[in-house]
Order: structure tokens, then C-alpha cells, then sequence
């Protein structure tokens, strides 16, 4: 009877709050990296002579990694363990993205790009299979939350300060701008290795491919595709919406407004993690309402427009959350790295494919509505895929 008290009986605050602590940073920077890259472009493009495609690839290469490296990520949480392998992401997400500040010439600078969008990537799976060893089991939710507000938080600040705050100081450097952002992640990685708990390698060498006779690899893979290709499709094609409506001054409040929305969302869900968390009903409404805010933006205008998107960076940031939420809640430990890589594998390689093929049908069109049209489509497709979901904990299997 003691044993069984032990094993329920909650961490105590000032154990979880290091953990918390850590789970933060680490969701930090999951996209501080790669959201630097648009403020900071024009003045790389400018010393590096970038065309405008190469200028865009400084955030669409590491968003396309993000799909590619998720693979190489559980097969070294397979091997080292979660702890492990999120502290070499970190290392590497560092060497690519301190590497950009001090790259020659243009190959390099694609080359170190490409480098830290894997070491994201490798950070991405990585972060949900360490919730199930660190945190207790009633937890989870909340942990997953907490590194998601990180993750959210990180698309606002490094959007946010890196031209108003941060490059000022240093003397209008890009190059020392991408190395302050990027240095302090080592000291993150570092303290990784502070929890006591779950320090041992795993006892044997589990799967690591995505399971695709599991549905819930496919199903929440592209219900990720759905939060993704609107979110970062409608952000590319932001200023061509508003130029169209002769309103392209307004792309600053827009922006503005986009993407401190998703700040927004992740605080609301940290406030709701117990209730929303593994709610069926709650993911069917918030993919339902994206996909309302992203079809106001093809109709409304102006301010209309602005709030209209912002409705759906709020609701789509939420949903995010509640999907990458999934995989620590419904499998055993040890296979909640393979099944979050094969969702990010997915997720991501729809939520760059999308809107790429919305671009180009645009293109053919010379309408940039159509562009949106297409993410909507996709989304329409897929959201019967909410209902489907089962959400019902499978049974843990041994680890050893």
C-alpha cells in the first residue's frame, strides 16, 4: 500500500519547476532559430547578393528539414534515449545556427541552415518522449503544454526583438545577432543532464520507423498538416493578400497581430492543459474554426482581414498543441518518439508541400487567393480525420 502511494504521489513543486524550467527553454528554442532568419534576411541577403528564392530558403530550408530530420531523431531516441538525443540536437541546432553568422559565402550559408533546421527537427520528437520519464503520468499534459508556450513564445521573440532590441546593441550585426541568439541554447543543453531521473540508456533497441498500420501516425500527421500548411502558408502569402487589396501598408499590424496570437493560444492552453488535452471534441472544433478564419481572409479586407487571420493563428496554435500533446498520452514511453517522428514527418512535409503547391497554382492564376483556397481544400479533406481519432491510452508495453 505504501509503494502504491509512493508511485502516484506527485514530484514536489521545486522538483517540477526546474523541469518546467528546462521544458521551456528547450521549446524556446525550437523556433527561435529559424524565425530569426526573416527580420535578419534582408541585411544577409544584401551582403551575400541572395536572389530572392535563396532569401526565402534561409526559412523554408529549415522548415523542410524539420520533416526530413524527424526520421534521424527517433532512431537516436531508440539508441541514447530522449535526454540524450535532445541534448546532441541542441548542439547541432547551435553549430548550424551560430554557423550562419560566420558562414563566407552563400553555399555555406545554406549548408549551415540546413544543418540547424536538423538539429530542430531532432529536438522535435525528442521533447515528447522525455515527458513520460521526467514528469508523472498526470503531468503530461501540462508538460506538453509548457514546452509548446516555449515553442510559441520563441516564434514571438525572435520575430519580434531581433530588430527593435537586439540588433541595436550590437552594433547592427547580423552575424553577432545570429551568434547571441544562438550560444546560449549550449548552456540549455547542459542543463539538461540536472534531472536525476531517467539516466540510463535504453535496456534494448526499440523500433524507430514510423508504424503505419498505428492510424493515429497518419491521422495526427495530417491533421499537423492542417495547422501547418495554414499557418505558415497564410504568413508567406500575407503581404501578397494585402498588396492585392491595395492595403499592403497594413502588413505590419498584420503580422503583428498573427503571430502574437499563437503567444496568446499556448497561454490559454497551459491554463486549459487538463481539460483540452486528449479531447476529441476540443481538436474537431479548433481545426473546424481554422479552417473559418483562413476562408475569411479569401472575402474580407482590411481590418476585417487582419482579425479574421488572427481568429486563425489563435485557434490553429491551440490545435497544434493539442496534437503534439498525443503521442506522450496514448503510447508507452518508449514509443512515443517513433509515433511524434512519424506526425512530424507528415505534419511537416504537408504543411511545406501545401502551400508550395497553392504558390504555384497562384502562380498560374495570377491570384494569390488561390494560394489559400488550396490549403483550405486540403484542410477540408482531411478534418474527418478528427473525428476518427482514438484517443483511448493503448497498453503499455514492457521495456526491457
Amino acid at each position: 500500500m505504501a509503494s502504491n502511494s509512493a508511485a502516484t504521489t506527485p514530484p514536489p513543486p521545486a522538483r517540477l519547476l526546474p523541469v518546467a524550467v528546462l521544458l521551456w527553454l528547450a521549446g524556446v528554442y525550437l523556433r527561435v532559430p529559424i524565425l530569426v532568419a526573416p527580420p535578419l534576411a534582408p541585411f544577409i541577403a544584401d551582403e551575400l547578393a541572395l536572389s530572392q528564392a535563396l532569401t526565402g530558403a534561409l526559412t523554408t530550408l529549415p522548415i523542410l528539414m524539420l520533416a526530413i530530420g524527424a526520421m534521424p531523431g527517433s532512431l537516436s531516441i531508440s539508441r541514447i534515449g530522449p535526454r540524450n538525443t535532445l541534448a546532441i540536437a541542441m548542439v547541432i541546432m547551435v553549430i548550424g545556427s551560430a554557423g550562419r553568422g560566420l558562414v563566407p559565402d552563400t553555399f555555406t550559408l545554406m549548408l549551415a541552415s540546413a544543418v540547424m533546421g536538423l538539429g530542430v527537427a531532432m529536438m522535435q520528437p525528442a521533447l515528447p518522449a522525455l515527458l513520460p520519464r521526467w514528469l508523472e503520468p498526470h503531468h503530461i499534459a501540462m508538460g506538453s503544454a509548457i514546452y509548446m508556450n516555449g515553442m510559441l513564445m520563441g516564434e514571438f521573440i525572435g520575430a519580434g526583438i531581433t530588430l527593435p532590441v537586439l540588433m541595436p546593441l550590437l552594433d547592427n550585426s547580423w552575424r553577432a545577432t545570429l551568434l547571441v541568439w544562438s550560444l546560449p541554447a549550449l548552456l540549455v543543453a547542459a542543463a539538461l543532464f540536472l534531472p536525476k531521473r531517467d539516466m540510463a540508456r535504453p535496456v534494448r533497441r526499440a523500433a524507430w520507423l514510423p508504424d503505419w498500420k498505428n492510424p493515429l501516425t497518419l491521422r495526427i500527421g495530417l491533421l499537423l498538416g492542417l495547422s501547418g500548411s495554414m499557418f505558415f502558408g497564410l504568413n508567406a502569402y500575407m503581404g501578397n493578400l494585402l498588396e492585392q487589396q491595395g492595403k499592403i501598408s497594413m502588413l505590419s499590424e498584420a503580422l503583428f497581430w498573427y503571430n502574437v496570437a499563437q503567444v496568446f493560444a499556448s497561454l490559454v492552453v497551459l491554463k486549459m492543459a487538463r481539460r483540452w488535452v486528449g479531447s476529441r471534441t476540443t481538436i474537431v472544433i479548433t481545426a473546424a474554426l481554422s479552417i473559418l478564419g483562413t476562408t475569411g481572409t479569401v472575402f474580407l479586407e482590411g481590418w476585417w482581414f487582419i482579425a479574421s487571420a488572427t481568429v486563425m493563428s489563435f485557434v490553429a496554435g491551440i490545435l497544434l498543441i493539442l496534437l503534439v500533446a498525443l503521442p506522450p498520452l496514448l503510447v508507452s514511453s518508449a514509443e512515443t518518439g517513433r509515433l511524434s517522428a512519424g506526425t512530424f514527418l507528415v505534419g511537416y512535409t504537408m504543411g511545406f508541400c501545401v502551400p508550395m503547391l497553392g504558390g504555384l497554382i497562384a502562380d498560374t492564376t495570377g491570384d494569390p487567393r488561390h494560394a489559400i483556397i488550396t490549403m483550405i481544400a486540403y484542410s477540408v479533406l482531411v478534418l474527418p480525420l478528427a473525428f476518427t481519432l482514438d484517443l483511448e491510452r493503448k497498453k503499455d508495453q514492457p521495456e526491457s
